[in-house]
């Protein structure tokens, strides 16, 4: 893959031609008394929810119309949100003011760009658009060839969490604390976050993966639209039969689900309490033709952390529109051929008095109909004398006529075929994955006497932050020299770790590192070999002081397991392994 660094701030034009100005947005309602805002769906499932819960008189009948409501909550509109938000009954949290009709809000950050102020911009709400402007150049770095892949990692900004109350006061930092930090999801819903996201530019004729059968063969948690309307719960599908059967809607998507699934579960992610969900119609992204978030349970309940989507060819589509730059790729015929070529042949003069300063983007539009767009537009204008078409740059349909455009077929020779690759996107939220590992690696374990429960941190090796710790089993000048070596030979193999030469128990220096999620403990009590305990089983093995580092780093590194080095080294048995 290439890896790119784009600008953080981002022109209008730009996400006015991806679409993000006019559809990036959450359905709202406001508190009439105070001003305050809250998501409108989110009242409604805290509603559901909490009924569902502690209405003991509610009927069956209800309580399935609830549960219903939950599952399709995302493909409401906004008259649907609001018509449940008056039958409920459901008024504002705080004060239980009446709340207003929902009503979409924009969730990028705006700003202005250059000293005259005059050039409007965005904080980007993605870093997708980045690499789509940088299309071509992406392509010919490629050698001109697909598929390939472009990939960037950094910040993104939207707009969303706790909203402010124009009649809110701050008058100290814990005041800006509250205000900044959402009370429901503060460590999930965050304005600046960080995003690991990749364009995989394919043929859109061609959506084929050729390491597809690596990941065929996975089975897991898959929660399709059609059992999420119909009130059923996710279920185990082997990815090729999701394939198969039209779940998936392609082999490049599925294989992107297929490697996201592996690196969840490789990062210590719990393999059942991950599950896939297609989006259902209505929860769309505006660009997307078939889209899959992987969620993961936590405290919260399950949370999209990562979305895989094919947003088909959109976005190129949009931009090419927009800047007038064809953002197309070539295939070569070794042999020229004869095929049916699409003509559209738009009338400017008609164009230009029905649409006026709108013409150019009108022609442009409609130049860049697909094929069976074009067709169905013409058997619509042949039928009917004209047809709605929707301009994306202008946010709008608007009406063709019979006499503004004429679609027809003509056979041509050609030597090359110049289409507008599809992509696929999978993205990372990098913050809400590390947030369900700490929750998923969490867990508790009685000390030595029984008399306390002793935090733990299960992160498998390869991710664990700090690797190994090192320390002397007791206070000696000659253990503490062989220690110090040790570590600093970690510190040259690029291994992290703590070394503790404190006058702690080994007991207790044993449940710090534990805590800290630190998977190996290498125990210095001889100057020619050294113990190396793990951490979950609290296991030990004897090592050569030389060999220590060599061993941690395979371990961490991913190259042998544990196992593995328990089979090369004899066992150590040991009551001070117990914290």
């Amino acid at each position: 893959m290439l890896e790119v660094d784009c600008p953080c701030v981002t022109p209008e034009v730009v996400l006015k031609a991806s679409g993000h100005v006019d559809k990036f947005t959450d359905l709202m309602v406001k508190d009439e008394k105070t001003g305050t805002c809250y998501r409108a769906d989110h009242l409604v499932k805290d509603f559901c929810n909490e009924k569902l819960q502690n209405d003991n008189t509610m009927t069956a009948d209800k309580a399935a119309e609830l549960r219903h409501v939950l599952a399709v909550l995302d493909d409401l509109s906004a008259e649907e949100l609001g018509a449940r938000i008056k039958e409920y009954g459901i008024t504002a949290p705080e004060t239980k003011s009446p709340l207003s009709y929902p009503y979409p809000f924009n969730l990028m950050f705006q700003t202005s760009i250059g000293p005259s102020g005059l050039i409007p911009g965005y904080m980007r709400p993605e870093t997708a658009q980045g690499i789509f402007v940088n299309f071509k150049d992406l392509y010919y770095y490629n050698g001109s060839k697909l598929p390939f892949a472009a990939a960037q990692i950094g910040q993104a900004f939207r707009n969303e969490g706790y909203l402010l109350s124009r009649n809110a006061h701050i008058k100290s930092d814990n005041d800006f604390l509250k205000v900044q930090i959402s009370p429901r999801q503060g460590l999930l819903r965050v304005r600046e976050f960080t995003l690991a996201e990749i364009e995989h530019f394919v043929d859109p004729e061609d959506k084929s993966h050729p390491k597809y059968s690596e990941v065929a063969d996975l089975e897991f948690l898959m929660f399709p639209r059609e059992e999420q309307t119909s009130g059923q719960s996710a279920r185990t599908i082997q990815l090729g039969e999701a394939v198969s059967t039209g779940i998936v809607n392609n082999e490049t998507l599925a294989y992107f689900i297929g490697r996201v699934y592996l690196f969840l579960t490789r990062l210590g992610i719990d393999k059942d309490r991950l599950r896939f969900r297609q989006h259902l119609a209505n929860e769309m992204a505006h660009y997307a033709a078939d889209c899959w978030d992987a969620e993961i349970e936590c405290s919260y309940g399950w949370i999209e952390c990562v979305g895989i989507a094919d947003r088909s060819a959109y976005d190129l589509r949009a931009h090419s529109e927009k800047s007038g730059v064809d953002l197309v790729a070539h295939e070569k015929f070794s042999e020229p051929r004869e095929v049916e070529k699409l003509v559209i042949a738009t009338v400017k003069k008609e164009l230009g008095l029905a649409f006026r300063g709108n013409q150019k983007t009108v022609v442009e539009a409609l130049e860049a109909m697909d094929e069976k767009e074009a067709l169905e537009m013409k058997a619509t204008l042949e039928s009917k004398g004209e047809a709605e078409f929707y301009v994306c740059t202008l946010g709008k349909n608007v009406t063709i006529k019979k006499n503004m455009v004429t679609i027809s077929k003509e056979k041509k020779k050609e030597h090359q075929r110049v289409f507008t690759p599809s992509v696929i996107e999978p993205s990372f939220g990098i913050g809400r994955i590390i947030y369900c590992l700490f929750e998923h690696c969490f867990y508790t374990r009685p000390s030595k006497a029984g008399d306390e429960q002793l935090n733990v941190f299960a992160f498998p090796p390869l991710v664990a932050p700090i690797k190994c710790s090192v320390f002397p089993l007791i206070q000696d000048k000659k253990y503490d020299a062989v220690a110090k070596l040790i570590s600093k030979s970690l510190t040259v193999a690029g291994i992290s770790h703590k070394i503790d030469i404190s006058g702690a128990t080994i007991g207790k220096r044993y449940a710090r590192t534990d805590e800290l999620g630190i998977p190996f403990a290498i125990t210095v009590d001889s100057t020619s070999s050294v113990t190396i305990r793990e951490r979950d089983s609290k296991d030990q093995i004897r090592v050569n002081v030389e060999e220590v580092v060599s061993v941690v780093k395979d371990v961490t590194d991913g190259q042998s397991s544990w196992a593995d080095a328990k089979g090369r080294f004899p066992a150590h048995s040991s009551v001070s392994a117990d914290a």
